[in-house]
């Protein structure tokens, strides 16, 4: 059995995610505590009280989701820790899948990602764009309608790849709108506009790469336990160097969720543990590669689905 730890992105946030891990483990309890005292601020309780007006801030919900996967590993890191070949995270996903991997402490990660959230938000302030996910329509008919629809000033990019048949378009607004309507034209079920605060994983990401390189660059760094497949090249990294050049690549690359978890597989993966809030991930994993196995691990009750996942 080769197990694979997936590691979710933003908009997995939930109000009192962790909290009962808090309560029955110390482990998790000292991970909240770490992340505090490293931003500052009660991030914990935002993430147990709410209100979800304020947990949904990209502020707070990526350093949110991610301290909440940290403290998932942290209560099963010991037993699941020689059993783990690998890991991929969707998007600030991948960050999460670095603490696990041993390359990055959930207190530096939970900096990095406060950072990267600042810098993309900044980058959408400067060039609002927008977001919209497309159901029902093959990604490479969804990559040649966002290139028919761009224009010199006005660009629209295939943004995660999350399934065959599920893709999420990203950039400038007009463009973004031109696309949805060719799409919903070309057969697309459903074009649903995103509540975003900028064109994530697109070139309108580009101003926020550099000071992210930098905060990648001054942040310690440790050689992972284990390889991480990397968002934008879907290849196995193995070094803190290579590590940091990805995440970086990650602000205006898309998210090659599909051939992240085809990855995956190809070593020798047969089994997925989500490790974070919810279960998106092993939904559209089904959808991706019906023969993996795999269980989303969030709170105690799923503690024992995992265990009779890996028994």
């Amino acid at each position: 059995m080769n197990v694979a730890l997936l590691c979710p992105g933003q908009g997995a946030q939930k109000v009192g995610m962790g909290k009962d891990l808090a309560e029955a483990f110390s482990a998790a309890r000292d991970t909240f505590a770490a992340i505090d005292a490293a931003l500052g601020i009660q991030l914990s309780r935002v993430m147990w009280e709410g209100p979800d007006e304020l947990l949904t801030r990209t502020d707070h919900a990526q350093p949110a989701i991610l301290a909440h996967s940290a403290a998932v590993w942290a209560v099963v890191a010991k037993k699941l820790a020689g059993r783990v070949a690998a890991a991929a995270g969707h998007s600030l996903g991948e960050y999460s899948a670095y603490v696990a991997a041993g390359l990055l402490t959930p207190e530096d990660a939970a900096l990095l990602v406060r950072r990267r959230g600042e810098l993309m938000n900044d980058a959408g302030q400067a060039r609002p764009g927008s977001m919209a996910a497309v159901l029902g329509l093959a990604t490479e008919r969804v990559t040649e309608v966002c290139a028919s629809a761009s224009r010199a000033q006005s660009v629209v990019v295939a943004a995660n790849l999350n399934a065959p048949d599920q893709t999420v378009i990203s950039g400038d607004p007009d463009a973004v709108t031109r696309a949805g309507e060719s799409l919903k034209a070309a057969g697309a079920k459903r074009v649903i506009p995103l509540k975003v605060s900028g064109a994530f994983h697109s070139p309108l990401m580009a101003p926020a790469r550099e000071g992210l390189t930098a905060a990648l660059t001054a942040a310690p760094a440790r050689e992972p336990a284990f390889p991480v497949v990397a968002n934008a090249t879907a290849q196995p990294v193995r070094d803190a160097a290579t590590a940091r050049v990805q995440l970086a690549a990650q602000l205006t690359s898309p998210v090659r969720w599909v051939e992240c978890v085809q990855a995956l597989k190809g070593r020798g993966i047969t089994h997925l543990v989500e490790c974070g809030p919810g279960k998106v991930l092993m939904g559209l994993t089904k959808r991706i590669d019906a023969e993996l196995t795999g269980a989303a691990l969030y709170d105690t009750a799923t503690l024992n689905e995992v265990k009779e996942l890996l028994a």
